[in-house]
This record gives structure tokens, sequence and C-alpha cells, in this order.
């Protein structure tokens, strides 16, 4: 478990990390997220040692990281994968580890072989790939097995077999009870991978939720319906409170109703239906709506001036046609 008390990280007038409270709870996988310059890498770095709080705690299993004995026993850490001796084998990178940290010498053939390095164990990391660096530096984490794994962009460089790896080995490890800890600017992996999120922004907490309340509470859900009987399904719907929008592409997007109750509604008055589905936002959609506001890097694209707005015709409960 990885606790987190008021910590603050200043530089200057510059405050990077801002009174971030939360808990990272063993048997989830967690996510990390939040934009570019939020404070991911300067917290995940305290809670390493790596840098000293301005103010605040960060606790491993009820410890500081420097009170720890053999520290990869109790949490191992990808960071940075470079993070290297490159003149070393793969081997001997984490024999030392496993030597400085009172690890079996067995475990290096171990996790070289759970990485799937076994047959480039001899060779130096220099010349390894930024896929094969990553998968190193996963063996790094792993070696002494410990109870908290932490991984920051873990899939950066791997193909998509190491990624679906990569995916299903945090799965793996957080079903055996372990906290795994994983910031990630993929959005699509990370709705795969994690189960819990907590997002900051300009170094503040945004939230600290589960994926699916994440996803409710920051983006729109609806049914979206195609009829050829466009009309008459507008006036029952209308009768039956319920709000629609009218979308360009000539379907209708229906709030505040499930699909089977759309269904039941259109069967009993003898509409056809040919689309019928329920749609909710993607993960990035939702972590595009909550952080909006707190980028501080943005990027503009030019349009067209003489580039319509796209066009959208609401219907409420009210149901003025104008």
């Amino acid at each position: 478990m990885i606790q987190l008390e008021g910590l603050t990280k200043r530089y200057g007038e510059k405050v990077a990390v801002n009174n971030l409270t939360f808990t990272v709870r063993p048997g989830i996988v967690t996510g990390f997220l939040g934009p570019n310059g939020a404070g991911k890498s300067t917290t995940m770095r305290m809670m390493l040692g790596l840098d000293r709080p301005t103010a605040g705690d960060v606790r491993i299993d009820g410890q500081h990281y420097d009170h720890l004995k053999d520290p990869l026993k109790y949490i191992g850490a990808l960071l940075d994968a470079k993070a290297m001796h490159g003149g070393r084998s793969a081997y001997n990178h984490l024999l030392c580890l496993a030597q400085s940290n009172g690890i079996p010498k067995s475990r290096v053939a171990e996790v070289l072989d759970t990485v799937g390095l076994t047959a480039v164990a001899k060779k130096k990391a220099k010349g390894f790939s930024l896929g094969m660096g990553q998968r190193l530096g996963i063996a790094g984490a792993l070696l002494g097995d410990p109870r908290i794994l932490m991984f920051d962009e873990p899939v950066n460089g791997l193909d998509p077999e190491g990624i679906h790896w990569i995916r299903n080995l945090m799965k793996s490890l957080a079903a055996q009870g372990r906290t795994v800890f994983v910031s990630s600017h993929l959005m699509s992996e990370m709705a795969l991978t994690a189960d819990h999120l907590v997002v900051i922004g300009q170094g503040r907490l945004l939230a600290d939720t589960s994926m699916a309340d994440f996803i409710e509470q920051n983006s729109r859900s609806y049914v979206r319906v195609r009829t050829p009987q466009r009309e008459r399904l507008l006036d029952i719907l209308h009768e039956a409170g319920v709000t629609v929008v009218e979308s360009g592409s000539g379907a209708l997007e229906v709030d505040g109703g499930k699909a089977e109750q759309i269904g039941e509604l259109a069967a009993q008055h003898q509409i056809v239906l040919h689309e019928l589905s329920p749609q909710q936002a993607s993960l990035e959609e939702a972590f595009m709506q909550l952080t909006a506001e707190s980028i501080e890097y943005h990027a503009h694209t030019d349009t067209p001036q003489d580039a319509p707005p796209a066009r959208q015709q609401a219907w409420g409960d009210g149901w003025n046609r104008s």
C-alpha cells in the first residue's frame, strides 16, 4: 500500500505538487493520469525518495522509503528505461541489483525469462532497443518479488505483443493481491488495464475513483436511435418526458433512458428501429473533459474562416421546436 498525505513539492515559486492526499490500495491496478506538467513524475519520484517533499508525507507499507531495508523486496519501480549502465549485460545489470538488495542470484534468470529476455541476457544493454530496455526495466522492478509495483509509461517502445503482455502482467500482479500503480498517457491502454484512477492537474488532485465512475461522472451517456419513423418516435419520446438531441447524421440521441426502455416503447407503438445502441464516452473523452482547465501546454489548430461550425438541434423537456 502507498499512502500520500498532504504531499507538496515546490521549486522556488513553482508548485509542482500541491497537497496531494490519496491511497494506492492492493489487489487492483491503479492508473495515475494527468496532463503534461501535472506533477506525476515528481510525485512518483517522491514516493521513491528520489525527491524530498517540501511538505507532507508518503509511506510505503507504513514506512518511509529511506527506512526500508532491501527496498526492492518492498517496492519495484520502472521510472526510466534508460537508467542502467549501458556497458553491462542484461544479466549483470540485474545481478548487481540483486546483490545490493540481498536477493538470490537465481532470481535473475527467473525475471529474465518472465520478461522474455533470456536469449539476450549476455548482450550489453546499450545495444537494446527501447522496447527491450523497457522489458529489462520491468525485470528490475520484479526482481525482489515485491508487494508493490510502480510503472511510469511501461508500454513505451513495446510492440503490440509486448503491450498485451505488460497489460496481462499488471492484471496478474494485482490479482495476486499486490499493489500496482501505473502512469501512462496512452488512454486506450489504460482503459483496458486500470480498475481505479487517480487524476491530477497542475499538481492538485482532480479525481480518486473507479474507472467506471470516472467515465460516468465526466462524460455524457446516451442511446443512439435510427428509425424511418423519426417524427413519430420524437412525439412518443416527448410524451414520455425524455430529452432528445437530433445529431447531424440523422440519428436521435436519447438522454435519460435505457436502450431496453426505448426499444419496448417503440415496439408498443409498432415503430421500426434500424439502430438502438447505448453510447458512452471513452476514457480519453472523460479525461479531456475533466482536465480541460488544467492543461499547461496548449497546441492550436487553425481552421479555415469560412468553415461553418457544426450544428446540433436539441429537444428538451419543453420541446420548443423553433
